[in-house]
């Protein structure tokens, strides 16, 4: 059982800055997919940046340059800069030890709980 957890989040300034980490359990996400996800109050859950084993990355065009992603061994990033008030959701960490990477949550077995932010002045 992989567990995740997150964290980073809270409450921001339009235009501010927030770093995302999640932290993992084990070594084995390093053949995993890795994958920020996101959900607003009434909104589906929607994807934010995916990372594979070998470190390539879709994003959502609509946080394109201003969101990053990344990892090591054990950690994910998700770098947020220049957020706006339609960024506020709770952040997920999510992990695939197999399969495709794909940005659709369902393929997703292991989640954190979350991390909350607010963008707001």
């Amino acid at each position: 059982q992989v567990q995740l957890v997150e964290s980073g989040g809270g409450l921001v300034e339009p235009g501010g800055s927030l770093t995302l980490s999640c932290t993992t359990s084990e070594n084995s996400i390093t053949l995993a997919s890795m994958a920020w996800f996101r959900q607003a109050p009434g909104k589906d859950r929607e994807y934010v940046s995916v990372i594979t084993p070998g470190g390539g990355r879709i994003i959502n065009m609509s946080v394109k340059d201003r969101f990053t992603i990344s990892r090591d061994n054990n950690n994910i990033w998700l770098q947020m800069n220049s957020l706006e008030p339609e960024d506020t959701a709770r952040y997920f960490c999510a992990a695939a030890l197999a399969g495709p990477t794909t940005a659709n949550p369902d393929d997703y077995p292991y989640w954190g709980r979350g991390t909350q932010v607010t963008v707001s002045s």
